[in-house]
């Protein structure tokens, strides 16, 4: 026994010894060394010595975030590292292994283009493969195109190969561009958040995503109830207070928010997203015998009954006063939030550090560099250089 816990304490004395020679390699690393950690988190693959040493004079010269942005003219980092970032917004899993989408590559574009990355909320973008790249055309029926190119093994960072499309000039659309909405309107979004379901589950994802917050995060006691639907009794297991204290304060807010989407559906048959102009899908009447007095949607307006009370930290910036109409304001209701910012970087952070923040000093690099983010057009390339800038030594 006494030889079992010796060894026990000689094996832990050793991983102690490990982690202290590691955390003292880390903390001395030269200007070379840092600049392999940078690009080897940003892209994934090593650089070549030409890339290496010009990353290393930048950062000797104090430009590290200058170091970041050279690491990321590798293709890898569009190919490999932002779709990791982006494949999982495009399935309920949210797995990364999944097959390139519109969904997928219109992320990938955008941060490739350095667009603003609210855009892909709101905006009418859609990135689509070039002729020299698939012989196979967009189609709003299947993901052929997609997976063509993704079997083509075809260079996401090649603007010639991956092209900037609007969504309302695709071949067969049945949205013009005040209907289109980022990524919330490809087909991909479609197929995994507006599929059956009553389209509470577009509002939910969007929200989980891109603003790092799920349901339970923004529950509401204190929200008006006035928008909750017919499908949601009033009480559950013939206990009133169930409701009152627990569905509505997901529901208040969710409900008032899902109007936005209530022209759109995914037609399982025919394989593709519909757009019924000024008809609500019948989606939204399901189950209405489950309280007949509950709110009856009748157009695609959205309240935002979580800009006040205990929400109001998200930061609702954009203009309209938390009031709008179909899914593309309702896009730049979430897109414009402090929020949002913040998220875009912890998503980033994830990745490029091997952690979520943690403590004080990492939560003040959020903030720092979702100040950054804002005041650069919306940048997510600045976000991996400051990002990855930040945690070159750690």
């Amino acid at each position: 026994m006494r030889k079992t816990e010796r060894n026990c304490r000689d094996k832990f004395t050793v991983v102690i010894a490990l982690v202290a020679t590691l955390a003292t390699a880390t903390a001395f690393a030269g200007p070379r060394e840092q600049a392999k950690r940078l690009h080897d988190r940003l892209v994934g693959v090593p650089p070549s010595n030409e890339v290496l040493d010009s990353m290393t004079s930048k950062i000797e010269a104090d430009d590290a975030t200058g170091a970041a942005f050279e690491a990321m003219e590798n293709p890898a980092f569009y190919n490999t590292t932002v779709r990791q970032l982006a494949a999982p917004w495009s399935n309920r899993e949210q797995s990364v292994y999944v097959d390139l989408n519109d969904t997928t590559a219109t992320v990938i574009g955008i941060i490739r283009d350095d667009l603003p990355f609210d855009q892909i909320l709101h905006g009418d973008v859609v990135y689509t493969g070039s002729a020299a790249a698939t012989a196979i055309g967009y189609s709003q029926t299947d993901n052929d195109h997609y997976i063509d190119l993704q079997l083509n093994n075809i260079d996401l960072s090649d603007p010639a190969i991956l092209l900037q499309q609007q969504q309302s000039a695709l071949p067969d659309t049945q949205i013009n561009a005040n209907q289109t909405a980022g990524i919330m309107t490809t087909r991909g979004f479609a197929e995994a958040f507006l599929v059956a379901g009553t389209n509470r589950a577009a509002v939910r994802f969007a929200a989980l995503n891109l603003t790092c917050m799920d349901q339970e995060d923004l529950r509401d006691l204190t929200a008006h109830p006035d928008r909750i639907r017919q499908d949601v009794t009033r009480s559950p297991g013939g206990d009133s207070n169930i409701f009152l204290n627990d569905c509505l304060t997901c529901h208040a807010g969710l409900d008032g928010l899902a109007g936005g989407f209530a022209y759109y559906d995914f037609d399982e048959e025919l394989q593709r997203m519909i757009y019924s102009d000024g008809a609500v899908q019948a989606k939204y009447s399901r189950d209405a015998g489950v309280f007949p007095f509950g709110f009856e949607t009748t157009d695609d307006s959205w309240l935002n009954y979580w800009r006040t009370g205990p929400n109001a930290f998200v930061g609702w910036n954009a203009p309209g006063n938390g009031a709008g109409s179909g899914a593309k304001s309702l896009g730049m209701e979430l897109s414009q939030t402090r929020q949002f910012a913040k998220c875009q970087v912890k998503n980033v952070f994830a990745q490029v550090c091997y952690r979520t923040p943690n403590g004080a000093a990492d939560e003040q690099a959020v903030e720092n560099i979702a100040t950054i983010f804002e005041a650069n057009n919306r940048s997510m390339k600045r976000v991996y250089a400051e990002t990855g800038a930040y945690c070159m030594g750690n």
